[in-house]
């Protein structure tokens, strides 16, 4: 099979506007929730990426009528559901490719009474447990099998009920998959420890809007009354508040001039803030995000003189997606950072590319570097490296942009799983990334 790769020029500088996609991990949730009406749903800003192709075609496997009806404009209806195809070689070869086939568990289990799934794929970050969504689906009532010899997971029901479930862990998918699940079961569902991350909020309005009873969306306690039966609806994805943050640190390392467009600044929580904590300079304009040209950005310092340390929590905390950018935009600061990775190991392995282009950073373990900034006083150079997940690979095509000498990324299909023609909406605004097959 090509390897395909991209050939990175370095010593960009861009200037323009960028429009960020819809939200990969919201699309996931939302596109999921369609099978649980046999009414017409419309889903406008469906990104374009890979992971959300290959759910798309799952889904039409299973008999779900999909229509593109515009631009990143798709309507789903689940009216006539094979579930002959779920057993089916092509439907287990498929799901395992993604993660986000999980997300189709809850709906198939509340509207069809069982589910089945193989291991899922997806990036290498740590292990992911999917303990969360089979612990509350049995609360609501499921039977649970795992088959270790197929790697295969077996859930059913003849009717879920509502239940009080304390999560074990504020997962967002584990959440999502349970409210889906619950809507449709008999009763009242609470859920305590709930993630109330934007995307769980939007799919909570939007299964409202579908005729579900959901009370305390954005909160850490959902209550959820059972209903008989949802409608169709419609439904618009969020900005990606990953690809804005990105393009933040982008334009901060490349000493760029970005405007980034309809950012729904509400939805970005404290995103902007951790950026200027970095020194990154920002004005905000209606919804747009403006990020200066800059020659040099500094990192704050606690009150006490202290390094600054910026770690990832559960929203409202910082993201873990935007953490490899973080650490990133760190190198070519004034001043030391501190990053803690706390909830996935293995995620700061990619700053052994990032030595070898001559950043200052110490791996303390697999959840914890410290960054000493360079202050721009030498320039990152570019050498030949692998992408190995979604936002590392995102993160060192930065690194490679701002780097003085041209960089080959090898795996690009793993930034293509997250990011919409992300070398071409670059290009427009004067980079050099060329797609190449080795």
């Amino acid at each position: 099979m090509a390897n395909t790769a991209f050939r990175v020029k370095g010593n960009a500088s861009l200037k323009g506007d960028l429009q960020p996609q819809g939200a990969k991990n919201e699309a996931l949730q939302i596109v999921s929730a369609v099978l649980l009406t046999a009414e017409k749903v419309t889903i406008h800003n469906v990104p374009d990426i890979i992971d959300v192709n290959l759910l798309i075609n799952l889904l039409m496997g299973l008999g779900v009528k999909v229509t593109k009806a515009g631009h990143e404009t798709f309507t789903f209806q689940a009216d006539d559901i094979d579930l002959e195809y779920f057993g089916s070689e092509a439907y287990q070869q498929d799901a395992k490719k993604i993660r986000g086939s999980v997300m189709l568990l809850g709906p198939l289990l509340a509207r069809y009474g069982k589910a089945f799934l193989p291991k899922p794929g997806g990036d290498k970050i740590g292990r992911r447990r999917l303990d969360t969504h089979f612990l509350g689906f049995q609360e609501l009532g499921a039977e649970f099998k795992y088959e270790e010899e197929s790697g295969k997971f077996f859930l059913e029901a003849k009717k879920l009920k509502g239940k009080f479930i304390l999560m074990d862990e504020i997962s967002v998918t584990g959440t999502a998959n349970i409210v889906m699940a619950a809507v449709l079961a008999e009763g009242t569902t609470t859920i305590y420890n709930a993630a109330c991350e934007p995307y769980l909020q939007q799919i909570c309005k939007m299964l409202n809007r579908m005729g579900a009873k959901i009370q305390g969306v954005g909160s850490n306690l959902l209550t959820i009354e059972g209903v008989e039966k949802l409608g169709g609806t419609d439904h618009t994805i969020l900005p990606d508040m990953i690809e804005i943050g990105s393009f933040i640190g982008l334009a901060a390392m490349t000493q760029s001039e970005i405007t980034i467009k309809n950012v729904s600044l509400p939805d970005l929580g404290i995103i902007p803030t951790v950026f200027q904590k970095l020194g990154v300079k920002m004005e905000f304009r209606g919804d747009d995000i403006y990020v200066p040209a800059q020659d040099l950005y500094e990192i704050q310092t606690f009150i006490d003189g202290s390094i600054l340390t910026i770690y990832d929590s559960p929203w409202p905390g910082f993201t873990p997606d935007l953490m490899s950018i973080v650490l990133v935009v760190a190198t070519q600061a004034r001043g030391s950072l501190l990053v803690h990775q706390k909830m996935f190991e293995s995620r700061l392995f990619f700053v052994d590319k990032l030595i070898d282009m001559g950043a200052q950073i110490i791996l303390c373990d697999p959840h914890r570097a410290t960054v000493i900034g360079m202050e721009r006083k030498f320039k990152l150079r570019g050498i030949e490296m692998s992408s190995p997940d979604i936002r590392a690979g995102v993160a060192l095509l930065i690194a490679a942009l701002s780097a003085g000498s041209p960089s080959i990324i090898h795996n690009i299909n793993q930034i293509d799983r997250g990011y919409q023609n992300i070398d071409g909406r670059l290009n427009a605004i004067g980079a050099d990334i060329e797609r190449i097959i080795l």
